[in-house]
């Protein structure tokens, strides 16, 4: 090809054009990608994918979220969490994710009850969910519970002494009444002598230590409740039942002589006897990925047989060396052989059955009582460890929310399939490890360094 003035010309203008429309593409697939964008999940199983679970429950949150992740300035804890949250951006793009330094800010987390470092605080419409070990089912159950639309009424049995949950007294539960309003529950005081009947909205009731004796059509109203498939948490303390017996007698609760003593406690600086430590837990849904230490001062032993068609399981049972002093709790306290109980011994049972099995018909259900088909009782020997002076210690509060959301049936979580890599690992025998060794080693060295020689020598008789 002859190379002319006028073709000169023309590779010129081509390579113009080119460059142009090169940089116009660019231009435009630089603008595009800020309004629409791709990512594609390759890894095996889809681990960085949200499951079809957490997909569905999404649509049903309208308005934005706001997750608060209380994590110190490190990386990979701060990143573990941008991780799981931007995997829910993906298909919710308003829900927000703020970081904040726990040490920063120690009144802020001790205000709002943050106790694990990497926690999160989950915000719609005013309502909280506190997130401990952050995975996506945890996140995708915390949304859950803030997506139901429904009011969960909480009454309190007042005007025997009982206490108070909004009270600011030490042994009173208004701590743990903030945290559950928080968390959108309605705490409401209810006066059997008044009332004379339990509201039909009523979630749970709630029996928080009366200190008198209740009258005796009041408990007839909180045995008609529960066998009317009402759902109870009776905190107890150790001495007189203050009327309650019949509802004993009908859950088959046989509170035991005594107060629990744990020695175990001296192993951790702690010099009242009579507080006891929890440390193992049952498989059951309301200790679901529960693993913190619960401290319970002036516990009651319990012990329960309850009639069909009710099951009970022990929720709480004590160390070994734990025993129930029925001596006075003055000087120093020792275990009498064939006097006190010796441990293990149950401060806490759960008691379920069938709603349908119940007397009345399904349309007739206690006056409240969630849509769940299982009627729902908690019996506690202890109402201390919620009170103002020890909610905050080791996991009594995370405990009392589990009671309160298993009891109102929150605990229906959404199963998120667990997403594992095939080939994470790679086993070799040892053969097959020598054999690598060997030709990274010696061969592939050797072999570069002949080929280098070979075409230096070649180049050389040129």
């Amino acid at each position: 090809m002859r190379v002319t003035r006028k073709s000169r010309l023309r590779l010129k203008a081509e390579g113009l054009l080119f460059l142009v429309l090169f940089l116009g593409a660019a231009g435009i697939t630089a603008h595009l990608s800020t309004r629409y964008h791709t990512q594609l999940d390759w890894t095996a199983g889809g681990r960085n994918t949200l499951s079809e679970a957490s997909q569905a429950l999404l649509p049903r949150l309208e308005g934005p979220v706001s997750v608060t992740a209380y994590a110190r300035e490190d990386e990979l804890l701060r990143g573990r969490a941008r991780e799981l949250v931007e995997r829910y951006r993906r298909h919710k793009p308003d829900i927000d994710l703020a970081f904040v330094n726990p040490d920063a800010a120690p009144d802020r987390v001790r205000e709002l009850g943050v106790t694990v470092d990497g926690e999160l605080l989950v915000e719609y419409r005013g309502r909280r969910e506190h997130v401990t070990n952050p995975s996506e089912q945890t996140l995708t159950n915390a949304l859950q519970r803030l997506a139901r639309a429904g009011e969960r009424h909480l009454a309190f049995v007042t005007g025997h002494g009982e206490r108070n949950p909004r009270g600011r007294a030490n042994h009173d539960l208004g701590d743990w009444g903030r945290q559950l309003e928080q968390r959108g529950f309605k705490l409401e005081t209810l006066n059997l002598a008044e009332t004379g009947a339990v509201p039909d909205h009523t979630s749970v009731m709630v029996l928080a230590g009366p200190r008198v004796r209740l009258l005796a059509g009041e408990v007839d109203r909180i045995r008609d409740y529960v066998r009317r498939g009402g759902n109870l948490l009776w905190l107890g303390d150790p001495g007189d039942l203050a009327g309650l017996e019949p509802l004993a007698q009908d859950l088959g609760l046989d509170p035991l002589p005594g107060t629990v003593v744990d020695p175990t406690t001296q192993l951790f600086g702690i010099d009242d006897p009579t507080i006891t430590l929890v440390t193992h837990y049952p498989i059951h849904d309301l200790t679901r990925d529960f693993d913190l230490v619960t401290v319970f001062p002036g516990a009651a032993p319990l012990t329960v047989r309850a009639p069909p068609p009710w099951e009970s399981e022990p929720l709480l049972t004590t160390a070994a060396r734990a025993w129930s002093e029925t001596g006075p709790l003055e000087g120093e306290v020792r275990l009498e052989a064939g006097k006190d109980l010796q441990g293990p011994l149950e401060i806490g049972f759960v008691l379920e059955r069938p709603r349908e099995e119940t007397a009345p018909p399904r349309d007739a259900v206690a006056p409240g009582a969630p849509a769940g088909p299982r009627q729902r009782v908690v019996v506690m020997g202890d109402g201390d460890f919620l009170s103002n002076t020890y909610l905050g210690n080791a996991g009594n509060l995370d405990l009392g929310l589990n009671l309160i959301n298993w009891l109102a049936s929150d605990d229906l979580l959404i199963a998120v399939p667990a997403k594992t890599a095939p080939d994470t690992s790679l086993v070799l025998s040892e053969i097959a490890a020598t054999v690598i060794g060997f030709g990274f080693l010696l061969v592939l060295p050797l072999a570069l360094a002949g080929i280098g020689g070979f075409i230096w020598y070649r180049r050389r008789k040129r």
